[in-house]
C-alpha cells in the first residue's frame, strides 16, 4: 500500500497506476480497454478504479475518453513500476528465480516492501 502525503492507495490501485504508466510509455493514449486487457480485468472494474483514481487527483478521464496520469499520478505510477522492476531484477539476477515466477513474485512483493529495502537491493546488485 502506497502512502504519500495525503494519498493512500490500495495495492489494487497501485496496479492500475503501474499499468497506466506502462501503457502510456508504449502508446500515445490509454483507454479503459487497454488497462482491462493488460490486467485481465473487466472493463466495468477498470472504470470503477479509474474513477477512484480520478477522485484522488491521480488521473484525468472523461467518459469514453483517454486516461491521463496527473503529475502526481505519473510520479506514483513510475515509483511502483521502478519498484516492481528492481524486485524482479533482484529475484532473477541474484536469487536465480525463473523470469515468469519472478514476475509474479515481484507483483506481490512490490506492495509490501519499503523504498529503503528496494534501494538496498539495488545497491547490492551494483556491487
Amino acid at each position: 500500500m502506497l502512502v504519500d502525503n495525503d494519498i493512500c492507495i490500495s495495492s489494487a490501485l497501485e496496479d492500475y497506476l503501474e499499468s497506466i504508466y506502462e501503457i502510456s510509455k508504449q502508446k500515445t493514449s490509454v483507454r479503459i480497454t487497454d488497462i482491462a486487457l493488460a490486467l485481465k480485468i473487466s472493463k466495468p472494474s477498470v472504470n470503477r478504479a479509474v474513477n477512484t483514481l480520478k477522485k484522488q487527483g491521480l488521473v484525468s478521464h472523461e467518459p469514453y475518453g483517454d486516461i491521463i496520469l496527473t503529475e502526481k499520478g505519473f510520479e506514483l505510477g513510475e515509483a511502483v513500476y521502478h519498484r516492481h522492476t528492481m524486485i524482479k531484477k533482484f529475484l532473477v539476477n541474484v536469487l536465480h528465480i525463473p523470469e515468469d515466477d519472478a514476475e509474479k513474485e515481484a507483483c506481490q512483493i512490490e506492495h509490501n516492501i519499503s523504498q529503503n529495502t528496494v534501494e538496498k537491493m539495488k545497491s547490492f546488485m551494483e556491487n
